[in-house]
C-alpha cells in the first residue's frame, strides 16, 4: 500500500510560479514511477509530468518548458515546479505512483487568475 500526500497548491496569478509536492509513505519509493495529473472542471484528467524510477521525464505539450518534474528517492518525494502559470492550468493536480498497480494522492487545487 502506498500513500501519497500532495501539498503546495493555491490561487497564483497568471505569469506566477508554484511548486507542488507528493511525499510518499512507502519503503519501495525508488522502484516506482511517478506523475502529476490534473484535472479541470468537467474534463477527463491529464497526464502533466511523469518520472520513471530512473529519473527519464516526459511532459504533456502544453507544459513543455514551463513545468518540471523531479523526485528525491531520499525523501520519497516528487516536486513539481510551475512556472509562467497560466488561467488554462487552474486544475486539481493530483499525484500518482505506479508498480503493478496505481496509487492516487487526494490532490491540490491550483488556481491561476488572469
Amino acid at each position: 500500500q502506498v500513500q501519497l500526500v500532495e501539498s503546495g497548491g493555491g490561487l497564483v496569478q497568471s505569469g506566477g510560479s508554484l511548486r507542488l509536492s507528493c511525499a510518499a509513505s512507502t519503503s519501495v519509493f525508488g522502484i516506482l514511477d511517478m506523475a502529476w495529473y490534473r484535472q479541470m472542471p468537467w474534463k477527463e484528467r491529464e497526464l502533466v509530468a511523469h518520472i520513471d524510477n530512473r529519473g527519464s521525464t516526459n511532459y504533456a505539450e502544453n507544459v513543455k518548458g514551463r513545468f518540471t518534474i523531479a523526485r528525491d528517492n531520499d525523501k520519497a518525494t516528487i516536486y513539481l515546479q510551475m512556472n509562467n502559470l497560466k488561467p488554462e492550468d487552474t486544475a486539481v493536480y493530483y499525484c500518482h505512483a505506479y508498480r503493478v498497480i496505481g496509487y492516487w494522492g487526494q490532490g491540490t487545487q491550483v488556481t491561476v487568475s488572469s
